[in-house]
């Protein structure tokens, strides 16, 4: 039983380590084909919806914790 961690985080460890090898080098290829704009535009895009979605989430989770009666005051 003590092997099984080992094991099972090594091959974990393997198959991200892959998987991040061959998206940063289709995002570098994809790059390199001359959508240096688009790539920026998009990635703008994604970002900015994070960053609604982030503010969105803490506003319902404020709300909720209000709505809820908890003390939201540091001691």
């Amino acid at each position: 039983m003590d092997w099984i961690p080992i094991v099972f985080g090594t091959f974990k460890a393997l198959v991200l380590g892959t998987g991040m090898f061959f998206a940063i080098k289709w995002h570098y290829d994809q790059g390199k084909k001359g959508e240096g704009r688009a790539v920026l535009r998009a990635s703008g895009k994604v970002m900015a919806l994070f960053t609604l979605s982030l503010l969105g989430l803490g506003f319902v989770t404020f709300l909720v914790v209000r709505m809820l009666g908890m003390d939201l005051t540091f001691p």
